[in-house]
């Protein structure tokens, strides 16, 4: 006797509502299914089944899949996912009884089987014991593209799809960098994806779909939805940004001489127009240390400010701006940060780690306090420090109080560096220490060893970490007494130790530095 073959399972993609737009394959397989199968509420109308309706020869059984619950209320003692969990287990059995019974089963969903839709519940429970073709159809997110006329991504733009149901925080981060996004699941998630929006600043440049394709489709700029009025079968759409840049680059030539003020002429101060200045954190090395936030900043800007080995840090945005100068003309480079602003341009200021430290957030609020700038809106957005990521290589040496200096004497006298790091080292202070040298400073390093001596045991860690996050990072840790400044160069961090400081070898072979919370009682 030969074993009874069982039927195929397919999941049919449907396309976004328009039945015109089902594939031909698609067609094919539901006029010829035994069994269709499709998802409902508890008012039974099933939106998938009306897209199909044309395609049913009515001779089909037809399997109505219906929700139990649509919201996430239930006396379910499993909760809402207790509830939904059940109801699929069940129907994935109501249609292998079809299978083993050799009929083939069709399952019904809108868009595309397996984006965020029905079918891949019953593909979960099912496609492992029967054999099974997925039919791919085309999705919500190209849909709301194509009714809008918008393109989503263009050249190395990624596009981020985010569920409305994410909590607000994470809607916003997720947000603030994103290139380009689609947000599905609106409805009444609405209010907090618009809020998100606007905390995100990305609410000006949101677009709306709703039932894209399909009969009262609606198209509007997001800003301007009654939350009241939005279905479950609606989007929002943050589109590509690179044909918005290119429409608003008005200053080709900027790129040209970007190194000051004097290439750009100063406006009258009646023609000012409404740009920004955003001073952004990178952290500091490449992309995982940036902060969503930071991301956001750096893909909205039209034009982009900053040491030239800072922005080459920075992906090459088609329609942007570069402005690369010298690391030695900060003011310069705030000045004309503020006078592109002015213009109407929205400026990101590039600085590594925080811009707060030792960096360009300074130089750009205080020409952003002085006339002609007082009125240009400025925001400093935060980034991973020097300090915190060599830290974080080495375990946890600023576990405890600690002081952050700068060796550099360029921008003050060495005698206050001196008397500053005479007061931390009296203090017992954990020491970060910028900028401690350079080709024309070669001195700074082995002045403060021998003043920290004074106050430190010789064989106090200290931290060398070069290059952090970079291509050549290196973490090494030596005494203090040994501290070599032949082998300190401005790309390097020194971090030393307080009394308490601990340098500890383990087992598995790697070595740590940590300093303890708890500082022994006199």
């Amino acid at each position: 006797m030969t074993e009874r073959q069982t039927g195929r399972l397919y999941g049919v993609g449907l396309g976004p509502g328009d039945p015109s737009l089902v594939t031909v394959r698609a067609a094919e397989l539901i006029g010829k299914a035994d069994v269709v199968a499709y998802h409902s509420a508890r008012h039974g109308r099933s939106i998938a089944r009306s897209i199909a309706e044309r395609y049913l020869t009515g001779g089909q059984i037809e399997e109505k899949l219906v929700y139990p619950i649509t919201v996430e209320t239930t006396d379910h003692p499993g909760g809402y996912r207790g509830a939904l969990d059940d109801f699929y287990r069940e129907a994935a059995e109501r249609l292998a009884a079809h299978l083993d019974a050799g009929r083939d089963v069709v399952v019904l969903a809108e868009g595309d089987p397996l984006f965020y839709g029905s079918y891949q519940h019953m593909h979960k429970r099912l496609a492992h014991r029967y054999p099974t073709e997925v039919v791919p159809g085309v999705t919500s997110v190209s849909a709301a593209a194509a009714r809008l006329g918008t393109p989503l991504v263009e050249a190395e733009e990624a596009l981020t799809v985010i569920p409305g149901t994410l909590p607000e925080e994470e809607l916003t981060a997720r947000l603030a960098a994103a290139d380009s996004a689609v947000i599905m699941k609106l409805g009444r998630t609405f209010p907090a994806v618009r809020r998100a929006l606007e905390r995100a600043g990305r609410l000006e440049d949101a677009l709306y779909v709703e039932r894209a394709t399909m009969d009262g489709e609606r198209t509007a700029p997001l800003a301007d939805v009654d939350p009241q009025s939005v279905p479950y079968f609606a989007v929002a759409v943050l589109p590509s940004k690179v044909a918005v840049l290119r429409e608003d680059a008005e200053l080709p030539d900027a790129a040209e001489n970007p190194g000051t003020v004097e290439s750009v002429e100063p406006l009258a101060a009646g023609d000012v127009a409404a740009g920004d200045v955003v001073v952004v954190g990178t952290g500091p090395a490449g992309p995982l240390w940036l902060t969503p936030e930071a991301r956001g900043a750096l893909s909205r800007a039209t034009d982009l400010v900053g040491y030239t080995t800072y922005l080459d840090r920075v992906p090459v945005r088609p329609g942007q701006v570069r402005h690369g100068s010298d690391n030695k003309v900060e003011a310069e480079r705030a000045e004309f940060a503020l006078e592109l602003a002015r213009r109407g341009r929205r400026v990101a200021v590039v600085s590594s780690g925080d811009p707060g430290v030792f960096a360009m957030a300074t130089a750009v609020l205080e020409a952003a306090c002085a006339d002609p700038y007082r009125e240009v809106p400025v925001r400093v957005l935060p980034g991973m420090t020097a300090a915190h990521a060599a830290a974080s290589r080495a375990g946890a040496p600023l576990g405890h109080d600690y002081a952050t200096i700068s060796l550099s004497d360029r921008l003050k006298p060495w005698d206050v560096i001196a008397r500053r790091l005479r007061a931390a080292a009296e203090a017992d202070l954990v020491l970060a220490l910028y900028n401690p040298g350079s080709k024309s400073r070669t001195t700074q390093v082995g002045l403060a060893r021998d003043l920290l001596l004074e106050h430190r045991a010789p064989d106090t860690p200290v931290v060398m970490a070069r290059d952090v996050g970079g291509p050549t990072e290196r973490i090494r840790t030596v005494r203090l007494a040994d501290l070599d400044p032949a082998e300190v160069d401005m790309r390097t961090l020194l971090l030393i130790g307080s009394s308490q400081t601990k340098a500890v070898a383990r087992d598995n072979g790697t070595e740590v530095v940590w300093t303890p919370r708890r500082y022994p009682e006199a």
